[in-house]
């Protein structure tokens, strides 16, 4: 049986503590680190017509760059005319199943390359891509300063699904009063920037593999465990920060030590460049995280002292090659 072995690419246990940062990096990720942009393709042959345009633009005006809250960037695809390196990615979706156009892709991004996170029809785009119930609760939650929200994509077995909220449900509860904040909050380099409150509160979300207003989800954790999915395991996806998921655990690879290991990970102090070395990827949420973290005219806050500030080189740690799949 193959293992998941899941560490982040930490940079942490500096030498020096001159400019170190102590706020955990659940914390840090939330106030620091940007949610990246992910690119909705619409591919389309010849001029779209009246009523695909309108839909479009509706899209358009839903994402960032619109004036909306959905943190994607919409752009419509001519196949005749589009350039290449444009249209790599319908050549990839096209190469052994023709698709009907107007056609829609969502390309996320990763640490190991972009992804291919959805695609569909141009009309399955409505309801499904830009929210969703269950990702409106996930940002109502990290917002509220949930540490770690445990996602759990269930399995057709609810013996098995029993078995792991148990687990995570235990786990939970003992990390709660067992860990602690990290020393030194508030002092110089680690300054907090919102109001929303900080403890450790880890809670956990369920997804309905047949859920039809959260196939981008399931569509998207499927892609990364096809194997695991195919046998009808549990997915477990610990989030953080803006949404950012750090892993798609089959349930199989879940134990007490390893859930031990992520929460330790998450909970300690932030080595402040994690983000740009972690093998997570960012889940696509509608929120206007500065103006809900910072107020009306938030900004994000000044980087504080990095490692390569320190001239000390990062430690990493090794992990596993992922297996992700398009959906």
């Amino acid at each position: 049986m193959l293992k998941i072995r899941i560490a982040a690419l930490m940079l942490m246990l500096l030498a020096s503590t001159a400019y170190a940062c102590n706020i955990p990096v659940f914390r840090y990720a939330l106030e620091r680190w940007k949610a990246e942009t992910c690119e909705l393709l619409v591919f389309h042959d010849g001029p779209l017509d009246e009523k695909a345009k309108a839909f479009v633009d509706s899209l358009m005006s839903q994402s960032t760059s619109g004036g909306g809250f959905a943190i994607v960037k919409v752009q419509a695809l001519d196949v005749r005319t589009a350039d290449a390196q444009s249209l790599a990615g319908w050549r990839d979706l096209t190469e052994k199943e023709k698709k009907p156009l107007p056609y829609a892709m969502v390309r996320a991004s990763h640490a190991r390359g972009p992804i291919t996170a959805w695609h569909g029809k141009l009309e399955e785009v409505a309801g499904q891509v830009l929210d969703s119930p269950l990702r409106k609760r996930l940002t109502e939650r990290l917002l509220n300063g949930d540490s770690i929200v445990w996602l759990l994509l269930k399995s057709p077995d609810e013996d098995c699904d029993e078995s792991l909220r148990k687990m995570i449900k235990a786990q939970t509860a003992e990390l709660a009063t067992k860990l602690a904040l990290p020393d030194g909050i508030g002092l110089p380099g680690s300054e907090l920037h919102s109001e929303v409150p900080l403890f450790l509160k880890f809670t956990s979300l369920e997804l309905n593999r047949d859920d039809a207003q959260e196939q981008f989800l399931v569509r998207l954790f499927s892609g990364f465990q096809p194997q695991a999915y195919a046998e009808k395991q549990p997915l477990v996806i610990p989030v953080l920060g803006r949404g950012r998921a750090l892993e798609v655990i089959p349930a199989d690879q879940l134990d007490a030590k390893l859930f031990e290991e992520l929460t330790l990970f998450l909970c300690g102090a932030c080595s402040c460049q994690v983000k740009e070395s972690n093998p997570g990827f960012d889940l696509l949420l509608s929120a206007d995280w500065n103006s809900e973290l910072f107020g009306e005219n938030g900004a994000l806050p000044p980087p504080p002292r990095t490692v390569a500030d320190q001239g000390q080189p990062p430690i990493l740690l090794p992990i596993a090659p992922g297996r992700m799949k398009s959906p």
